[in-house]
């Protein structure tokens, strides 16, 4: 098999139908970062996962005077009653499950409502009374924070017990639907890719239909036939993928690296290094679509 003759027949091709490769580098552009940000978002979300499920707590918030759980009729927690409280969680049955724990009274409860609405009309609303104190306390094993609640619940001067973790299901929950959004969109333009680089060969080859019929009369082997159709596909796909990569990059360079990290600092972000893990599976995937999508394509017009 003759390379020379081969690249010069896949040259042909792509010369004669120059609009098509560009639409279809195109498009393997858009659907590729779409897959490259898709796959970003999930290790994003993996990574804040590792992070703060490590870092939930169980907050065991005291009544206050204006509680109305069945727990607080007798009013605010006492100190008995908060003594108890503590005395359970340095108990033999719960120690071994906490890592640490400490207490959060009226004002220090206050101080943080002030800071985290800083300049809102509520903070001015509310007084330090009003707000729960509040045992916080940090598990060796956040998964077992049903332990917890279990022991806490109906326990007079309690009025409830929350883990945080419910708080970053919830937004894991959205970040998943925006991932798998991704995920839809871009198998949707993937499907769009295949079907324009079959179009794509099947109009090559009609156009050098004299050719295949003089190679075919010479005793060209199909192979030999079809190689060039599916290398004009790679060829396109592969500069499809390359931008796609470099649109990955840039995106955690300019947009995570440059501004999200800066304006949150206590997030660990993907990086530049992820990008890049994720650029040589673009490039698979492209250039697996393409050969795919370019043989079957070439086959069926050849009947082979």
């Amino acid at each position: 098999m003759r390379l020379s003759l081969i690249w010069q027949e896949a040259t042909t091709g792509l010369r004669r139908n120059v609009s098509m490769v560009i639409s279809v580098i195109l498009v393997t552009f858009i659907s590729l970062t779409f897959v490259g940000t898709a796959v970003l978002l999930q290790m994003q979300i993996g990574q804040m996962k590792n992070y703060w499920y490590d870092r939930a707590q169980v907050a065991i918030y005291l009544c206050t005077g204006d509680s109305q759980a069945e727990t607080c009729t007798a009013g605010a927690a006492n100190d008995e009653q908060k003594a108890g409280v503590l005395g359970q969680l340095e108990s033999e049955t719960l120690s071994p499950f906490i890592d640490k724990n400490y207490f959060e009274d009226h004002q220090q409860a206050y101080d943080n409502f002030q800071k985290q609405f800083e300049g809102n009309q509520l903070a001015q609303l509310v007084s330090p009374e009003q707000l729960n104190e509040t045992y916080w306390v940090n598990l060796k094993d956040p998964s077992q924070s049903e332990v917890l609640v279990e022991a806490f619940s109906g326990t007079p001067g309690v009025e409830e017990v929350t883990d945080q973790r419910q708080y970053l299901d919830a937004i894991f929950r959205v970040l998943n639907v925006a991932s798998y959004t991704a995920i839809g969109i871009a198998a949707l333009m993937l499907v769009a890719a295949v079907l324009l680089i079959a179009t794509t060969i099947r109009l090559s080859a009609y156009s050098r239909r004299k050719e295949i019929g003089i190679m075919r009369l010479v005793g060209a082997s199909n192979r030999f036939i079809q190689t060039p159709f599916i290398l004009e596909g790679v060829f396109s796909a592969v500069i499809g993928s390359v931008l796609a990569g470099g649109a990955v990059i840039a995106i955690v360079y300019f947009f995570i690296d440059g501004y999200l990290a800066p304006m949150m600092p206590f997030v660990n972000f993907v990086g530049i290094s992820d990008a890049i893990v994720v650029v040589p599976l673009l490039l698979v995937v492209g250039m697996v679509l393409a050969a795919l999508s370019a043989n079957f394509a070439i086959k069926r017009y050849l009947k082979i």
